[in-house]
């Protein structure tokens, strides 16, 4: 990955990922989470914090980046439930079918090369019944937001470990066989191109 992926990029995603407004997502979402979870694009543990752990019964976290799982283990070392890391990418994970109360992911969807696998795989491994919170950032509701979204995005994409600014989230789960049954929007201080929040919950079809 030269330099820049292996030293510099990881610091970035964690800074990036840490701000205040997304903070406070993280705290309106993350505690939902109950039973068997699993993290997709668990990067640097930032939401293990607000896990309930009243519960969730364990949390697996699962991320491509081990850079990034240096810091998720670390983390992983700070809660008071079991968290076991799995290094590998959202489209091919190995994990068992029909296993996990739970899916959780924040802030992922933008970078996953084929987020239609990843989806797939989320509704392979969630249990009948199981459910999918998700908080994402993506396209806007505003033409010129959008604009702006779409001229960026080429050379954003670049230096940000392949995140897109303007992928439409609620459209990106539908078509991985899912129906949303909840689902707000706005626009988070900061940004606008990189700031319009879609999170709800969504359940395999």
């Amino acid at each position: 990955m030269g330099i820049y992926g292996t030293y510099v990029l990881p610091r970035l995603v964690h800074l990036a990922c840490s701000t205040e407004p997304t903070t406070l997502q993280r705290e309106k979402l993350v505690p939902l989470a109950a039973g068997r979870v699993l993290e997709i694009g668990i990067g640097s543990g930032l939401n293990l914090p607000y896990y309930d752990p009243d519960s969730v019964s364990k949390v697996w976290g699962v991320d491509p980046s081990p850079e990034l799982m240096k810091r998720a283990a670390r983390a992983a070392n700070e809660v008071p439930f079991e968290v076991e890391l799995v290094t590998a990418p959202g489209e091919e994970m190995p994990l068992d079918s029909d296993s996990f109360d739970t899916v959780v992911i924040t802030y992922t969807m933008c970078s996953i090369p084929d987020t239609a696998s990843a989806l797939r795989e989320t509704a392979r491994v969630l249990k009948r019944g199981g459910r999918l919170l998700f908080c994402e950032h993506g396209t806007a509701p505003d033409a010129s937001v959008r604009r702006w979204q779409n001229r960026v995005n080429p050379i954003w994409r670049r230096f940000s470990g392949g995140c897109h600014l303007n992928r439409d989230i609620p459209s990106l789960i539908r078509s991985g066989g899912f129906t949303i049954a909840s689902l707000e929007t706005m626009y988070l201080p900061g940004w606008r191109p990189g700031s319009f929040n879609y999170w709800g919950v969504a359940t395999p079809r």
